[in-house]
């Protein structure tokens, strides 16, 4: 690969969009070693897979861009990755990326001066994307970055080796970071989004300098205006299919525009008018159609009449409905303790909807018998985008909703799309757990006001244990506990906390930890590989040990943690 020949006036859009690959590219190289990063030794280190995904979202959107307007490109490369951010890392990454196009806004080219406004651009706006930002993260690496910045252009005119000079900086804030965040230093790692930050950077660096970017597999061409799949991830497994009779058709569509002249309030008023569950997002270049019609003829004859189409999909819901309701009933209920409420194949619109995230198929049935208007697929090591949610807040029949992310790591993806719900009033309640996510949706009350739901739901929330036992990924002595990579290991309210052979050696040795004097309930989830038996065996062994205590078993069917507990 030749270096990049560099004007006087900077770089043009086109090479800032192969840069843009380039980092790409450069970052799927490293996603393994990135998720490797990870403090606790649990099978969720997924920052690298969350980064690379949020940049495949931002190249989807540029990839047949022929604009030499590096403004333009900059802003789809934002608006990419904020539709395709996924976790905590994805979020950030999308508003460094937003801040950087703010900073070329207008631009023809990029010189060194736009490179550092941009940069500074950056930093601003992914701080003030955190509600509490700490140092020793991502967001140390492109503070310094964009300091390096302001005074690499007052040394050199060249935006290339300006790019050297911030990859350097980028590296030595990233090497700091057990520095400013104890347990970064504890756990031996630097941090995962920081280092997710370098990447990209060397990445971009590595394209203007000619060096080798081996491509390998080249990344999935999937265009994330809405993230929605021919099956849409904002619908797991096990969730009931929304389905209307007048309706049988699920239509999904890319148009392309050819002079960025397409109208999206029109052709939004168009789709919405044809049928059931209407998503019409995008701009005036490409829009994302998504329909239950009647005559799948009718929406694709018209999105022809708008420009090109693309990614045409049309599914036949009826015969999904049916194969649903033939393989349903022998499903509903858990292993063993009393049975669950049976999924409304009918009901009516409750003035409150609620998307909960969650994983398994068992978990997923319970929220949706709870009361759960719609299930994103998603949690650990499988983090949905802000599209997955959006979209699922987009087909709601209610003006107000309600948000139970059920994972840390899903909180900021779950703010940002309730920020970016248009006609819904949505708050987010900041479940961080599975447990704590049911036990929020058990005190809904559809006659309370949507504030008042949301804060009886976190107290809810905040009154459950959760237990999480899984096994360690890599070698680690954290918080006093010593672990071995295959280790069996426990957590409390996300603190490692035992280790031993078993999984259920583990979950009593859990329990041996959590004060249990004003607790009732211990219920056990447990997850895809764990035997029916087994579980429904320790939960008898537990009820004989705990008399005082009420001991339910559930199937999750969640992946990597063998068992959940929730302690109510």
């Amino acid at each position: 690969m030749d270096a990049v020949t560099e004007t006087q006036s900077g770089l043009d859009g086109q090479q800032f969009k192969q840069m843009v690959h380039a980092a790409l590219l450069w970052l799927r190289q490293h996603q393994a070693a990135i998720n490797a990063l990870n403090v606790f030794p649990v099978p969720d280190g997924d920052t690298g897979t969350n980064m690379m995904l949020t940049m495949t979202s931002a190249w989807n959107e540029i990839e047949y861009l022929q604009d030499d307007n590096i403004g333009e490109i900059a802003g789809k490369v934002a608006y990419g990755a904020l539709m395709g951010a996924r976790g905590n890392s994805g979020v950030i990454l999308s508003q460094i990326w937003r801040g950087f196009a703010r900073g070329l806004d207008h631009q023809l080219r990029m010189d060194v001066q736009g490179l550092a406004e941009a940069m500074q651009r950056a930093a601003e706006t992914a701080y003030k994307g955190v509600v509490k930002p700490v140092e020793g993260t991502i967001l140390t690496v492109i503070r310094e970055v964009a300091e390096e910045a302001q005074v690499a252009v007052t040394q050199t005119q060249d935006v290339t080796q300006m790019l050297e000079q911030l990859v350097r900086r980028a590296k030595a804030a990233e090497a700091r970071t057990p520095t400013l965040l104890p347990v970064l230093r504890q756990a031996g790692v630097v941090d995962s989004g920081g280092q997710g930050l370098v990447v990209i950077l060397e990445g971009m660096w590595r394209y203007l300098t000619g060096q080798s970017i081996e491509e390998g597999e080249r990344p999935a061409q999937v265009v994330n205006l809405a993230a929605v799949e021919p099956h849409p991830a904002g619908y797991g497994e096990g969730a009931e299919p929304e389905f209307d009779a007048n309706y049988p058709y699920d239509v999904q569509f890319i148009i392309m525009g050819e002079d960025y002249d397409l109208d999206v309030p029109a052709i939004r008023a168009r789709i919405e008018a044809m049928g059931d569950c209407p998503l019409v997002v995008g701009d005036a270049r490409a829009v994302k159609v998504h329909v239950h019609v009647a005559d799948p003829g009718v929406p694709i004859s018209f999105g022809a009449q708008q420009g090109a189409l693309r990614d045409v999909v049309v599914e036949n819901m009826a015969q999904q409905y049916q194969e649903f309701i033939a393989g349903r009933t022998a499903a509903l209920a858990p292993a063993s303790g009393p049975a669950l409420p049976a999924i409304l194949l009918e009901s009516e619109p409750q003035p409150i909807s609620v998307v909960a995230v969650a994983v398994g198929e068992g978990l997923e049935k319970v929220f949706r018998s709870l009361g759960a208007t719609a299930v994103v697929h998603g949690g650990q090591t499988m983090n949905p985008s802000t599209a997955d949610i959006l979209e699922a807040l987009r087909t709601l029949k209610t003006e107000k909703a309600i948000i139970l992310p059920n994972n840390k790591n899903i909180l900021m993806t779950a703010q940002q799309a309730a920020e970016m719900a248009e006609g819904l009033e949505v708050a987010v309640v900041p479940t961080r757990s599975l447990p704590q996510g049911i036990a929020a949706l058990l005190v809904l009350d559809q006659q309370a006001t949507l504030d008042g739901n949301a804060a009886a739901m976190s107290r809810a929330a905040r009154e459950i244990i959760t237990g999480e036992v899984t096994y360690a990924v890599r070698d680690v002595a954290l918080d006093g506990v010593t672990v071995h990579e295959g280790d069996a290991i426990g957590l409390l309210d996300e603190a490692l906390v035992v280790t031993g052979k078993t999984f259920e050696e583990v979950v009593r040795r859990l329990l041996e930890k959590v004060p249990l004097e004003d607790r009732e309930l211990v219920t056990l989830y447990y997850g895809a590989d764990v035997e029916e038996e087994t579980a429904k065996a320790l939960g008898e062994e537990l009820a004989a040990l705990y008399p005082a205590l009420e001991f339910e078993v559930i199937a999750g069917g969640q992946a990597h943690y063998p068992y959940l507990l929730s302690i109510e």
